[in-house]
């Protein structure tokens, strides 16, 4: 560890910096491993009829967060927000795939982590480039709603990491994607369908898809695990494996219950840098967490003091905020589909409201009239009456203007309280937080989107 001395108008400061050394090599590396559209269906998270041994060792080996969120339940705002630290509503980023005419900079003062960590001297890469034995690549998705620097990262090779340490670098998976094309390994009778999709052998098997799915997203981790080993980098390399958002499915990604924005989040760090604050190894960690707070969290572990005007908040070393009481989530327009949903939950209770409630949770959407047997099955068992009610509400003509749920009596979200007298504390209070959140933050979403001419 370095100390560093600051002389300034005569005061001298001494500043120790987690892992800076004169030697920058003695920091250590990171490699973010980026799943898409992934809840947490893993078996280290409980699910049944998937096995993923290779994170389940990592998570064996370090901490698992049980309540990680992002901050949006589709990719590009949300890979916007985790990659500046700053919610996707701030920066003018939370219409999916918007501002794609090269003409939209992020705001003063807001970078991409990558330009934060070659400050702190770290190389950059987003991996595309694997050795053909691994038989696969990275996708090498960035998918952000501004225009990005000339040169995001340094490097899209993993033959470059080794002789370019330290370096923080990231692999995109798209498994969990849809179309789901993993080889088939889940029983789809014995998944666990939510109550409120039909057991029905449609949905039985599309479940089953995406478990499978996550079954080889877990076999390519497990190849990139043994390359850090084959490559000496598994000593001094942290790994931090999480979901861009929540999973593909109808009331998952673009929605903002929690299956639309909770994600698994994984986090081992070699014992070399240990002890860290906040972190301990082979552990579950509950805290209340938001993906916009891996970036500041990074910038921590590089030995760096994370920006004041950044919106995360560092959840490991010296520099840990305090614990978070709330986490946010947002959803505006995605792909012909305007809608705008914000919500906020605490440690119990999840609240959204819905400030376009006259658009249905199954407005027309032509990537999920293609994409999702379920979204098209649910019409049609609800117009023979097949549904129960739970079912049928995903096909009521309105959303409620406000819902709130209570998570540990009510984990699959299905009796809104917000009209129930015994719960009417909780609603003022959540919706209080969240108005305010809106206020501080700057909600771009308040205000009409404009088109490019790119968008017309």
């Amino acid at each position: 560890m370095q100390v560093i001395i600051i002389i300034l108008s005569g005061l001298i400061l001494c500043v120790n910096c987690l892992f800076a050394s004169e030697n920058k090599s003695q920091k250590p590396n990171i490699l973010w491993l980026i799943a898409e559209d992934l809840g947490p269906a893993l078996s280290c998270y409980g699910t049944k009829e998937v096995y993923t041994p290779n994170l389940d060792s990592l998570a064996s080996k370090g901490t698992r967060y049980t309540r990680f969120y992002t901050t949006a339940p589709v990719c590009s705002p949300s890979r916007s927000a985790f990659m500046t630290g700053m919610y996707a509503t701030t920066i003018g980023a939370h219409h999916h795939r918007s501002n794609r005419d090269g003409n939209f900079p992020l705001p003063d003062g807001v970078k991409l982590l990558t330009e934060w960590m070659r400050e702190l001297g770290y190389f950059t890469a987003n991996i595309v480039e694997l050795p053909k034995e691994c038989g696969f690549r990275g996708t090498g998705k960035t998918d952000w709603n501004f225009t990005a620097p000339a040169k995001p990262f340094d490097s899209k090779s993993w033959n470059d990491l080794k002789i370019n340490q330290p370096f923080f670098a990231q692999i995109n998976f798209n498994e969990t994607h849809r179309p789901f094309k993993a080889p088939q390994k889940a029983d789809p009778s014995k998944v666990e369908l939510p109550p409120y999709y039909p057991d029905h052998p449609i949905a039985r098997e599309d479940y089953a898809k995406y478990l499978d799915s996550a079954m080889e997203l877990d076999r390519k981790i497990g190849i990139i695990l043994d390359l850090l080993k084959r490559d000496g980098l598994d000593k001094n390399t942290i790994i931090v494996f999480f979901g861009d958002n929540g999973e593909a499915h109808v009331r998952g990604k673009q929605f903002c219950y929690e299956e639309g924005l909770h994600v698994p989040l994984i986090i081992y760090i070699p014992d070399q840098y240990l002890p860290i604050k906040n972190y301990k190894p082979a552990s579950v960690d509950s805290r209340l967490l938001m993906a916009i707070d891996l970036a500041p969290t990074m910038i921590a572990i590089g030995g760096g003091i994370p920006p004041k005007t950044m919106q995360g908040i560092p959840f490991l070393t010296d520099r840990a905020g305090e614990p978070r009481n709330y986490v946010f989530g947002a959803r505006d327009r995605c792909d012909e589909t305007s809608m705008r949903i914000r919500t906020v939950r605490d440690e119990r209770f999840r609240y959204i409201r819905n400030f376009t409630p006259e658009k249905p949770l199954l407005s027309p959407n032509a990537y999920k009239e293609k994409s999702y047997p379920m979204w098209n099955l649910i019409k049609e068992l609800n117009l023979q009456g097949k549904l129960t009610p739970v079912q049928a509400a995903l096909c009521a003509p309105r959303l409620p203007d406000e819902e709130l749920y209570d998570l540990e009596k009510d984990p699959y979200q299905t009796n809104n309280l917000a009209s129930s007298p015994d719960y009417q504390d909780v609603l003022k209070r959540m919706r209080i937080v969240l108005e305010n959140w809106i206020k501080e933050t700057d909600d771009k979403g308040r205000f009409p989107e404009k088109i490019s001419e790119k968008q017309k």
